[in-house]
């Protein structure tokens, strides 16, 4: 049997195989809140046969937005405007779906990437932005404010806030966003923190703030529900952020309850160089479940059925996730299940669709029809 077609078991969530389909900024909300956009979207999504669809990066504060088209959850709005989608989505698939809580920190008020992606200035609609120090993320931008004590009591009061929410959504695991650049990573990063205070200088100081906003989100959310943190596990930069550094955070999440570590890199700096390859950031999941035993999921460039089946069985991360990859297949967890020799869940409408060879591929037996 494939082990990619084996089902995961994370605190009570049961996974019916090991297939994610990771969070994608669509830059398509309007004033923070979900649009048919989403409905269109994540309902694809929700029928691709993924054991579970993790929302875009969500912003628990209106500044925490990357762009101004950025999902957010910072209010009873946002909250009922994502609840159309889930509900919808509840209706019609049995996909397990999570949310990935995020702020943007010093990379907030940009503009949407097709749109060329450059900070925003407030005398055009932008908005301050919040970080650890005064640092821009690169020459010519506006620097961030640094955050004080009350505005690092604001941003983690708002992370359980936003779990609190993902409670009445009935959603069935969250993901903390601390990678690819934003506010939890500028804090991990020495290229982004320059603080000297407890939340500064040391490895120990500069994993405080996050680990403290995953322990408030840990509080908010059912015990029985799991909760993930994506992380970089390097920044692709001397002097950053790196792979022993992620091993020492990804230990210090697991005692406080981590459910699985989503390990991709980079996004702190536009000095990294990253040697993109297919699979090239499965070694540092490996790595980190190697040494803290923790469920990890392999991200990047995974595209084929026998990669992923490689990575699962060898045992170098537990879950594959796919983006892009996923936009541009819908279907690639059945064309998987159909090589792979596994089964996936399809919605009633959808039983007739394989071909004739596979009419095993939803375990389903369709009689009748005309």
């Amino acid at each position: 049997m494939s082990v990619v077609f084996s089902p995961i078991t994370l605190r009570n969530l049961v996974l019916p195989n090991r297939i994610l389909v990771s969070p994608m900024c669509q830059y398509s909300a309007e004033q923070g809140l979900a649009t048919d956009w989403h409905m269109i979207h994540l309902g694809g999504l929700a029928m691709s046969g993924a054991a579970m669809v993790c929302i875009e990066a969500t912003a628990v504060e209106s500044s925490g937005r990357i762009t101004p088209g950025c999902l957010g959850i910072w209010d009873d709005d946002r909250q009922a405007a994502i609840a159309r989608v889930i509900t919808a989505i509840r209706r019609y698939s049995k996909i397990r779906v999570a949310m990935q809580l995020a702020h943007a920190g010093r990379k907030a008020s940009s503009d949407v990437p097709w749109d060329g992606g450059q900070q925003i200035p407030i005398s055009k609609g932008g908005w301050e932005a919040f970080a650890p120090s005064a640092i821009a993320q690169k020459d010519g931008e506006l620097e961030p404010r640094a955050l004080d004590a009350a505005g690092l009591d604001r941003i983690r009061k708002a992370f359980a806030a936003a779990a609190k929410r993902a409670v009445a959504l009935g959603l069935d695991a969250l993901e903390i966003h601390s990678a690819h650049g934003y506010l939890l990573h500028e804090f991990l990063s020495p290229i982004s923190n320059r603080r000297t205070d407890e939340y500064g200088g040391s490895l120990e100081n500069r994993m405080r703030y996050p680990l403290e906003v995953f322990e408030v989100v840990r509080a908010a959310f059912p015990k029985e529900k799991p909760i993930g943190v994506r992380l970089s596990a390097t920044d692709w930069v001397e002097g950053g952020w790196d792979l022993e550094q992620s091993i020492a955070y990804a230990t210090e999440l697991k005692k406080r309850g981590a459910d699985w570590i989503d390990v991709s890199s980079g996004g702190i700096s536009p000095l990294q160089k990253i040697p993109v390859t297919a699979g090239y950031q499965v070694p540092f999941a490996k790595a980190i479940k190697a040494a803290t035993g923790l469920t990890t999921v392999a991200v990047g460039l995974i595209t084929e059925a026998q990669q992923a089946e490689g990575i699962i069985s060898s045992g170098e991360a537990d879950l594959v996730a796919l983006a892009r990859g996923m936009l541009y297949d819908p279907r690639w967890a059945w064309h998987t299940a159909a090589k792979l020799g596994g089964q996936v869940f399809a919605p009633p409408p959808y039983w007739r669709a394989p071909p004739r060879e596979q009419k095993d591929l939803f375990g389903e037996i369709i009689n009748g029809g005309r």
